[in-house]
């Protein structure tokens, strides 16, 4: 599976590329979006180094990554956040990810991407979508409540794991 363009009402969910990198450095700048995720933000040249990896693929062929940038329709367009999924056993199994900057949260970009992306996992035959969400970390709780996805008894690093099965799952 490649990432592919989407749009949602707001939003388009732009594949990844290094080129973006730039504008992401100034979205992603505020040390309080790794409150949960740990680290730092990167500065422009090692995020485009990170996002020429991630738009090169992933070295195991069983597994895709797939990577969007979030750009607002409304003009002036600007990005805002992005989306990720990691789409494993022979694309049936998906874990995804998102991140808003700061300057754009509480405005329901988060919820909306997710819901436009696991529409897209679903039309591509993806059966069960995963996600990690820190226990208290509220916010991305209600992104994936927003996109289907439940709470599991199930903890990865520390993490609840969150599922929605898709087409009969």
């Amino acid at each position: 599976m490649r990432a592919e363009f989407v749009r949602t009402a707001r939003l388009e969910l732009v594949p990844l590329e290094a080129g973006h990198a730039g504008e992401m450095a100034e979205v992603l700048a505020d040390p309080a979006l790794h409150e949960f995720i740990g680290g730092a933000p990167l500065g422009a040249a090692r995020l485009r180094e990170r996002y020429a990896r991630l738009a090169g693929g992933s070295p195991d062929p069983e597994v895709s990554w797939c990577n969007w940038v979030l750009r607002t329709r409304e003009r002036p367009c600007r990005l805002v956040g992005t989306v990720q999924a990691t789409v494993t056993a022979g694309g049936s199994v998906a874990e995804v990810a998102w991140v808003v900057g700061t300057a754009w949260q509480g405005r329901g970009f988060a919820s909306e991407a997710a819901r436009g992306l696991v529409g897209l996992l679903e039309r591509r035959g993806v059966g069960l979508v995963l996600a990690h969400i820190h226990p208290e970390h509220r916010a991305s709780a209600a992104v994936a409540r927003a996109a289907g996805l439940a709470p599991t008894d199930e903890r990865a690093d520390g993490e609840v794991v969150w599922r929605l099965a898709l087409g009969g799952w």
